[in-house]
């Protein structure tokens, strides 16, 4: 027994060290960094949410270099950004396929800080499943939850498994509740966009939302199915919604003939349709039913108005 304790042990350390040669440490916020991944050559992968400040970025590599790096580009909904640094001759990462990422399996977070080189924490996969909606308003296809202690430095870092290969990249900022893992398939989409077009487009209507349960007499009145519908809590005055109409205190409870019970099912209709594209809601307002028909916008990005 103790032996198989030892050899498992040298194993993930191993798995460490393979995984370690394409992960740096990412210094883009104040006290506290993050880490990154080598995606491709000058080309590296890391959390959006540990890039506090676009100017000044620095990164180390394994062999001690530091470089300056610039954001090419970031993607919140997917808590992916994209730096472009010279990589020298670091290989960049290799990604498992997601098919083969199963709950249970042993997973490494492994990031890089400048004073101790590679850090790990021990966990598993905790759960896999399909495509899934962020509150960001990204999307993530699979969804795949981590059950792991993670350092605040290795957001950013590679999910590695047992044989040292990229799973994915850590996320912190996605769910409130649970750390993600950001997999290949949905690094390749939107790192991909990121370096074509600097920006990925999400769809918004300029509002603030929270689930309300539907009153009893307006569900048999307009005969709602649902339990649930959305009220509007905020609105930007120059947003999308407030153009067509929309105003504090309506319950949104259908959208592009979806009915609406949360603001996930919301981003899936917004999704869809695409920013540009219009989307006929209906909505409870003074107790009667009102419809209206919104010019999908994009969302802004931090630097533009």
């Amino acid at each position: 027994m103790a032996t198989d304790f030892v050899n498992l042990s040298n194993q993930l350390a191993c798995a460490v060290e393979k995984a370690a040669g394409s992960i740096v440490a990412v210094h883009a916020r104040p006290r506290i960094g993050s880490s990154g991944i080598v995606w491709r050559q000058n080309f590296i992968l890391t959390s959006s949410e540990g890039i506090r400040a676009e100017d000044g970025i620095r990164v180390l590599f394994p062999d001690g270099r530091v470089a300056e790096a610039r954001v090419q580009g970031r993607d919140p909904g997917t808590d992916l950004a994209l730096l472009e640094a010279d990589t020298g001759g670091l290989a960049p990462a290799a990604f498992a396929p997601d098919d083969m990422l199963k709950a249970g399996q042993l997973i490494l977070a492994v990031g890089r800080t400048a004073n101790t080189g590679p850090i790990a924490s021990f966990g598993i996969i905790s759960g896999v499943a399909g495509e899934w909606q962020s509150w960001r308003g990204g999307r993530l296809d699979p969804f795949v939850r981590l059950d792991v202690g993670v350092y605040p430095t290795s957001s950013g870092g590679g999910v590695v498994d047992a044989s040292g290969n990229l799973a994915g990249m850590v996320s912190t900022g996605l769910s409130r509740s649970s750390i993600l893992a950001v997999t290949r398939a949905t690094i390749e989409r939107v790192a991909t966009r990121l370096q074509e077009k600097g920006q990925v487009s999400r769809p918004y209507l300029g509002i603030s939302l929270q689930p309300v349960a539907l009153p009893r007499d307006l569900k048999e009145k307009f005969q709602l199915t649902q339990e649930t519908g959305i009220m509007i809590l905020g609105i930007e005055p120059d947003g999308p919604a407030a153009a067509g109409g929309l105003i504090l205190g309506d319950v949104l409870i259908a959208g592009g003939g979806e009915a609406l019970s949360d603001p996930e099912e919301l981003a899936s209709v917004l999704n869809h349709a695409g920013s540009g594209e219009t989307v006929a809601f209906r909505m409870l307002r003074a107790g009667d039913v009102h419809e209206a028909s919104i010019k999908v916008g994009e969302r802004p990005t931090r630097g533009r108005k």
